[in-house]
């Protein structure tokens, strides 16, 4: 991975999905034209569902939990943010040879490490041919998927990013159909190692970005 110190925004307070979206379109035009250099933002949401254009109708969450859904233009499927739960939008201006899968696959190995310094053995995963996509970081020992990803471009720059479960209630996940797979696990890094600190995890996760 090719260095690539990235600024660093931080929220500790939950922001609204919707109002992050404006946000990180702000930021994105501001890489775009150049007055921006990039930039990991790292944040919590309320509950939430999104639903990416892929997304099946039978994968969607029945109302009656209440979490709302809402369309977003990131790839991938259908994901959950909220408490407990350390989301990143990664606003990054590519090289001139590289494209968007690159650049997902360097954010996977990124949280590898960071997953790692947490003591928690993760690894990414090629995706068989005809089969679902496989992106994001998935537990080395319990094969279970623990950071979900989904990014988009425009003219170089990319937007969205990650979501690593860190010690949030995991229940949403089991009401709707997760990134397009059935019989996903999802986890968290405190089901996985019995404890989690969000501190912690920020911290480690701007170092494997070199964000500051």
């Amino acid at each position: 991975m090719r260095a690539r110190p990235l600024t660093l925004i931080q929220d500790e307070q939950l922001v609204d999905y919707d109002k992050a979206m404006e946000r990180m379109s702000d930021l994105v035009g501001q890489r775009q034209q150049e007055e921006l250099p990039d930039t990991l933002w790292l944040l919590s949401h309320p509950s939430v569902y999104t639903a990416a254009r892929r997304t099946l109708p039978e994968h969607l969450p029945d109302p009656s939990h209440g979490i709302p859904v809402v369309e977003t233009g990131r790839g991938g499927q259908l994901t959950y943010h909220g408490p407990g739960q350390l989301v990143g939008y990664l606003i990054v201006k590519l090289g001139e040879t590289e494209g968007i899968v690159d650049y997902v696959r360097e954010v996977e190995l990124r949280l590898v490490e960071a997953l790692g310094k947490l003591g928690l053995p993760a690894e990414r995963r090629d995706t068989p041919p005809g089969s679902e996509l496989l992106t994001g970081v998935w537990t080395a020992e319990t094969g279970r998927k623990v950071v979900s990803i989904g990014m988009r471009q425009s003219r170089g720059v990319t937007s969205h990013g990650f979501a690593i479960n860190v010690d949030g209630d995991l229940t949403p996940w089991n009401w709707a159909v997760a990134c397009g797979m059935p019989d996903v696990d999802m986890t968290s890094v405190k089901r996985e190692l019995g404890a989690a600190s969000m501190d912690e995890v920020r911290k480690v996760v701007a170092e494997a970005f070199e964000a500051s």
